[in-house]
């Protein structure tokens, strides 16, 4: 999985926690609520693992660039 894909995972479970964390406000039901709140930060991980990865991969490119152009430089 890609750091797009958690990105786009973390979102969804975010929303799910959103509303999970609502409807059980409103409902009274402090399980549901709190079904909702860890779905949020489930959530909130996976974004940040999603953006982690993305960093990390540019990160990689750069340094593969600047390896590329020290070998040009020599040759």
């Amino acid at each position: 999985m890609d750091g797009k894909d958690d990105r786009r995972e973390g979102r969804f479970d975010e929303a799910k926690g959103n509303v999970k964390e609502a409807v059980g406000d409103m409902t009274g039901d402090e399980e549901l609520e709190t079904q909702g709140q860890k779905d949020r930060a489930k959530g909130k991980a996976k974004q940040a693992v999603g953006t982690t990865k993305e960093a990390a991969g540019k990160a990689k490119d750069a340094a593969r660039d600047a390896v590329e152009t020290a070998k040009d430089k020599l040759d």
